[in-house]
């Protein structure tokens, strides 16, 4: 089975990337086929300063290899790369129905904030669908926030292989239900845009200071406490098995516990978590041309798939005469 799936380089990866994304990918890579990409076309979209674009593209590709994917079992590439993608974007935007983009919640959500609007984030569905229909995806693991755009993509190539005949995978949402939602420091859902975040690989003093600005309500210690309505609470049992989460959670009902020790808690835990994982980054930061190397390789070989799809695509539509 073919598993794709993408990550914006628009600011550091957080803790919330990695248990909501970062981590099953890697996971995934043990039984399938995987195709994982840094998707710096879609952050074009935000983010326009250049030197941060390539930054931020070059840091996320040293976190997915520092965190464990490995480039000999998947497929791992930096989408610009694969300048294949842009062809099939246009020839998809054909197929695309104006008022299929304008139902998107994300286009809306971003107008709401403030985004200036351009196509760019009109037609991001477009190039998302690209993205998994040139690599013939079989399953996309999304969020719930994000089951629309891949439902878009379904709509796009069942439309296009009625109009051209068979040509896509129309490929299936894989939803994890137990992947809860990461709440930032803030209580909100942990997003870069938020400014909400505990970064995967933060300096020391600046993760300690973060952890301790976590909002907590003002139960005061000796009282009882939801476990269930705690930020705390729930950044912490991420690192937390069944058992210690269990016991926490009593401690938290019986009363006699600060917020203050559980947040000392969730710093050394998260602290030790990444501790391997900070010194394999270390290593291949002090060698970025091989990293380089690695992602140039990625993107050869996922040109290679590319390159199929989109010649018989081109075929399909009548490009090649």
């Amino acid at each position: 089975m073919r598993v794709l799936s993408g990550i914006q380089p628009s600011g550091t990866l957080h803790i919330g990337n990695y248990f909501a994304m970062m981590k099953p990918m890697i996971q995934f890579q043990r039984e399938h086929t995987l195709f994982c990409f840094v998707v710096n076309y879609h952050a074009l979209t935000t983010v326009t300063n250049a030197d941060s674009l390539r930054g931020d593209t070059l840091a996320a590709c040293l976190d997915f290899l520092a965190l464990g994917l490995d480039p000999d079992k998947s497929i791992f590439w930096v989408q610009g790369d694969v300048p294949e993608v842009c062809e099939l974007t246009w020839i998809l935007n054909n197929q695309t129905p104006v008022g299929l983009l304008e139902r998107a919640h994300s286009y809306k959500d971003k107008l709401a904030k403030g985004f200036q609007p351009h196509n760019g984030l009109f037609s991001y569905p477009v190039l998302m669908a690209a993205d998994i229909l040139l690599y013939q995806a079989d399953a996309v693991p999304v969020g719930k926030d994000q089951k629309q755009h891949l439902e878009m993509t379904r709509d796009i190539a069942i439309k296009f292989n009625f109009a051209y005949g068979d040509t896509f995978v129309v490929p299936e949402p894989w939803i994890d239900e137990h992947t809860a939602v990461v709440p930032g420091i803030d209580g909100q859902k942990m997003s870069k845009s938020y400014g909400n975040t505990l970064e995967i690989f933060s300096e020391e003093g600046e993760l300690k200071k973060k952890v301790m600005r976590i909002v907590t309500d003002s139960t005061p210690l000796e009282e009882p406490k939801d476990p269930d309505k705690c930020n705390v609470f729930a950044l912490v049992s991420l690192f937390l098995g069944d058992e210690e989460k269990n016991e926490l959670a009593d401690r938290y009902r019986a009363g006699g516990l600060g917020y203050g020790e559980v947040k000392k808690m969730l710093f050394e835990r998260m602290w030790e978590y990444f501790a391997p994982y900070r010194q394999k980054r270390a290593e291949l930061a002090a060698d970025l041309g091989q990293v380089r190397r690695i992602m140039a390789m990625g993107a050869d070989k996922a040109r290679a798939i590319a390159g199929q799809t989109l010649e018989l695509v081109r075929s399909r539509v009548g490009l090649n005469y």
